[in-house]
């Protein structure tokens, strides 16, 4: 779950982990090869081998639809990488799924900006747009604009301050204490 699939190994051969040896093992084993090749085939063929063990407990259940959901995200990150327009029946090809399943999950990465593209479902492409370069100017304006805030308030502080010790009210130490009380 954390990009760590390496250490299931480690821990699945220490003295810990071997007194648990069984189906259960197997099962986590078969998934993390899976996510390590970064294979949804493998990933899913775990999934129909250890079925009892992977998806009878709703977490575990939860946790392994999240990870598929990750790695089907990197794949088609992967797939979609090199083109600026794509056949979105030539990357279902590429990795072994339906149409219909990679469509609705390209969708759902566009609107959670993960990427920057649009579908064009009339020619069944996938139309992806360059990394937007974000403006400075907008930012550094906000920045500017917030400087001359704070500049303006403390002029105002001060000459709030010398019109009342001038009137005399006031000395002009006790007219800077009231005026950052403001």
């Amino acid at each position: 779950m954390v990009n760590q699939a390496d250490d299931v190994a480690g821990v699945i051969s220490s003295k810990a982990g071997l007194q648990y040896v069984g189906p259960e093992l197997d099962a986590m084993k078969s998934v993390a090869d899976a996510h390590a090749k970064r294979s949804l085939k493998l990933f899913e063929i775990a999934l129909r081998d250890f079925k009892a063990q992977l998806e009878e407990d709703p977490i575990v259940h939860r946790h392994l639809s999240s990870l598929y959901d990750t790695l089907l995200e990197q794949n088609l990150c992967r797939l979609i990488e090199p083109f600026s327009r794509v056949e979105i029946a030539h990357i279902a090809d590429l990795i072994e799924l339906p149409v219909e399943h990679v469509e609705k999950k390209l969708s759902q990465m566009i609107l959670d900006k993960k990427f920057a593209g649009t579908l064009d479902q009339g020619a069944g492409c996938l139309i992806i747009f360059d990394d937007p370069k974000t403006d400075a100017i907008y930012p550094a304006s906000l920045e500017t604009i917030a400087n001359i805030g704070k500049v303006v308030d403390s002029l105002y502080v001060r000459i709030w301050s010398l019109s009342l010790s001038t009137v005399g009210k006031v000395t002009e130490s006790e007219a800077q204490c009231l005026a950052s009380d403001m």
